[in-house]
């Protein structure tokens, strides 16, 4: 079999392997730890004081040395997706992740949120890295103003987003999302 297919073949895999087993077992009940790999984001967001919105974390992954992670305290049950949020919500919560994203890696940010098929998590999160660069025509796309205008996945899809200029290009569509991030 040819390298290129056996790379497709492994990344399918590997897609395939990251799916949550199921529906989201995180339920959260005051004073009962939540065990499920899938809820570990989960439990973090139950850990923030009250009133904060969002919070950052560093990914753990070894091998996402380079990555932030942005999460909503609020959980809302279920593989909680963007359109889980109210505009206002969504737009507070890419506005501040748009300036994290822009205070770590100047112009050269990107931010990603994987699809639900892919995620590991239940809870909403969304990676922020550096942008590989040469990838920003790519896949379907779509060019707003700025983070009132970022359109809500309602397939269950994800997106990423990098800037051009005092614009961000919305790239729409796709599941395995942050692997346009630096690693």
């Amino acid at each position: 079999m040819p390298r290129p297919c056996l790379l497709l073949l492994f990344l399918s895999f590997q897609i395939v392997q990251a799916q949550p087993a199921g529906t989201c077992p995180c339920e959260v009940t005051p004073g009962q730890p939540m065990t499920a790999r899938q809820c570990a984001l989960t439990s973090e967001a139950e850990k923030q004081p009250t009133g904060v919105h969002y919070f950052y974390l560093k990914d753990v992954n070894p091998r996402k040395a380079n990555r932030l992670l942005v999460l909503p305290s609020k959980y809302t049950g279920g593989m909680m997706e963007l359109k889980h949020m109210t505009a206002p919500e969504r737009t507070e919560f890419w506005t501040a992740t748009i300036n994290k994203a822009k205070e770590l890696w100047g112009s050269n940010w990107g931010v990603a949120v994987n699809g639900a098929k892919v995620r590991t998590q239940c809870h909403l999160h969304i990676h922020i890295g550096k942008m590989i660069t040469g990838l920003e025509k790519t896949g379907k796309f779509i060019v707003v103003n700025g983070p009132a205008q970022i359109p809500v996945p309602m397939d269950g899809t994800g997106l990423w987003i990098h800037p051009q200029g005092s614009k961000l290009v919305v790239h729409t569509g796709e599941q395995a999302c942050e692997t346009v991030l630096l690693r």
